[in-house]
């Protein structure tokens, strides 16, 4: 079984990249017939402008995306708990883990930037010449008419209270962030245009990276989407009203691309919703009543307790694309995972992350996972449950639990691939509902 296990690690996933040697770039672009929307690219993908040289491996890069998971989980957990909201710090300490990456514009002429993107942080953080340790996608304030630095005594240099530098409560709004226990940045919060698409918003705040040291921040930017007041959403807000969903794209191809849609047009008319909720601790976590979980026909007796929102303790459920698999609570998800085995036929075995793997040829018995949520359930398709390895001919729920100590569910991107997710911060709802991404 040990043989098993460590074969298999080096050739997980497998059957995602069956294809890719068939595919090229030219299959990059968003297939939606909205020219509004944004392509999103998977950040290690084909489609990536900071993939270099394609891997040797697809799989093993997917597998190192999941051994990164934890990292953001307790993160992810610590802001949860955190009771002083402090919008800007969240994004340098996991940029590193996110996943997917958006084209956008930035200065005055416009410089073409690619930046991750991230539905848990608000702010964004971007490299800018000059930036000592920084390496590749760099912005020039220099060659921007509309750039400038912002002071310590503006607005938004007091939202992002606790991490600014201002000794005589005047001069540059500067930063000075460790993370990680391996690295650190400098910043100056600035101000310039911001264009999506066709779409230009002034005096956007941002941090503009002067300086980085230890190994953990990448070239790339970082784009926040959640609610605090330093994010898209809430600088956009006149603009946009609020509103925002993403199609994340399939595993399956090594190329492939997704699509990113700002405001209330072109949203689909029909979708189901249920409340989005609000924790005043950290306003920038989208938090979601899910209240059950079923496996096949049987409702699984989960005690209430794992999914009760609690503001206090940052307790209950949040949507997040930066997680790569969904991960409940221990004693929420071994109850999921023993009754998943009850349907499903052995021998079962563990390999990496996951630890209910069973033979590809039992798929066929494979229960589907339905996710109640208020006012609505949803079932989750075969593609956003199971992750395959062709290596053994094992299948692998693509499920975890968290740590023992953590306080919240996560509905992460692999069950969020192929469908679009409408965030609706004014009338306080989010959406599901499937579409082809690819």
């Amino acid at each position: 079984m040990e043989y098993l296990a460590t074969t298999s690690l080096f050739l997980f996933f497998a059957l995602l990249i069956s294809n890719a040697q068939a595919n090229n770039s030219s299959l990059c672009s968003s297939s939606n017939s909205d020219p509004s929307d944004l392509s999103v690219f998977h950040i290690y993908g084909g489609c990536s402008p900071f993939k270099g040289q394609e891997p040797k491996s697809w799989p093993n890069t997917v597998l190192d995306m999941a051994s990164k998971d934890p990292k953001r989980v307790e993160y992810l957990d610590s802001l949860a708990a955190q009771k002083t909201s402090t919008p800007i710090a969240s994004g340098p300490r996991v940029l590193n883990i996110g996943n997917y990456v958006v084209q956008t514009k930035i200065g005055t002429p416009a410089q073409l930037m690619f930046m991750v993107m991230d539905s848990s942080l608000d702010a964004a953080w971007v490299p800018c010449s000059g930036c000592h340790g920084c390496s590749s996608n760099i912005f020039s304030p220099h060659s921007s008419s509309s750039f400038r630095p912002l002071g310590c005594e503006s607005a938004q240099c007091k939202q992002a209270h606790g991490l600014t530098s201002c000794p005589n409560g005047h001069g540059p709004c500067s930063f000075k962030k460790s993370y990680g226990g391996d690295s650190s940045f400098v910043a100056t919060l600035s101000q310039d245009c911001f264009s999506f698409d066709k779409d230009v918003l002034p005096n956007y705040a941002f941090g503009c990276i002067n300086s980085i040291s230890g190994p953990s921040i990448p070239p790339q930017g970082l784009l926040g989407l959640g609610r605090g007041p330093l994010s898209l959403i809430s600088q956009s807000k006149s603009l946009y009203r609020g509103v925002f969903s993403y199609c994340l794209p399939s595993f399956k191809s090594y190329y492939f691309s997704g699509s990113l849609k700002l405001g209330p047009s072109g949203q689909p008319r029909r979708m189901r919703t249920t409340p989005l909720l609000q924790n005043p601790h950290r306003p920038s976590l989208y938090y979601v009543n899910l209240i059950g979980v079923t496996v096949g026909r049987v409702k699984v007796p989960i005690p209430q307790q794992c999914f009760t929102f609690n503001p206090s303790t940052g307790a209950g459920t949040i949507i997040d694309s930066g997680t790569l698999i969904t991960r409940f609570a221990g004693p929420a998800y071994y109850l999921i995972r023993d009754e998943y085995k009850r349907q499903v036929q052995g021998p079962f075995s563990s390999l990496g992350s996951f630890d209910t793997c069973f033979p590809v040829v039992h798929e066929r018995v494979a229960p589907t996972v339905t996710l109640h949520f208020e006012r609505f359930s949803f079932k989750l398709p075969l593609e956003n449950t199971l992750i395959h390895s062709s290596a053994g001919n094992f299948a692998c729920l693509a499920m975890a639990a968290n740590s023992p100590n953590s306080v919240i569910n996560i509905i992460a991107s692999w069950q969020q691939q192929n469908l679009r997710i409408l965030y609706d911060i004014t009338n306080s709802r989010l959406g599901i509902s499937r579409e082809p991404c690819n």
